[in-house]
């Protein structure tokens, strides 16, 4: 049985995707992808699911993703998938589309969040200074 891995990064967020062979089930943390909330996060990790069409329907995909919030989580499962898919197909036409669309499905975010600080609340904002 052929068994493919991929893992994916996005701010504090890392996801772990195992592809193999099976009946075109996907998980999300031991969760169906089908009833998982918010819509946007299973339209996100659908992503290269459905560009690589009628392949995807005898491939299981298991998705272990913790750290980081909604979107950053969704972003990297996305990322986990596209990889570990690639990696089991090992065919460079799906490396092609998926690097067609959008160059993230392959490769990590390296954006991370600015540090804070002195004399302000955060990374850019400052208490207002006045001159009177």
């Amino acid at each position: 049985m052929k068994v493919a891995v991929g893992s994916g990064k996005r701010k504090t967020a890392i996801a772990r995707a195992v592809v193999k062979e099976g009946k075109g089930r996907f998980r999300i943390n031991r969760v169906p992808l089908e009833i998982w909330e918010p819509e946007i996060v299973r339209l996100t990790v659908m992503e290269p699911i459905a560009l690589i069409g009628d392949r995807a329907r005898n491939i299981d995909v298991d998705i272990k993703v913790r750290g980081g919030g909604v979107m950053g989580q969704a972003e990297a499962s996305r990322t986990a998938v596209a990889r570990a898919i690639n990696s089991y197909f090992d065919d460079p036409e799906i490396e092609k589309i998926f690097k067609g669309y959008e160059r993230a499905l392959l490769v990590n975010d390296v954006r991370r969040k600015l540090p804070k600080l002195p004399l302000g609340r955060g990374a850019r904002k400052k208490r207002q200074k006045s001159y009177r």
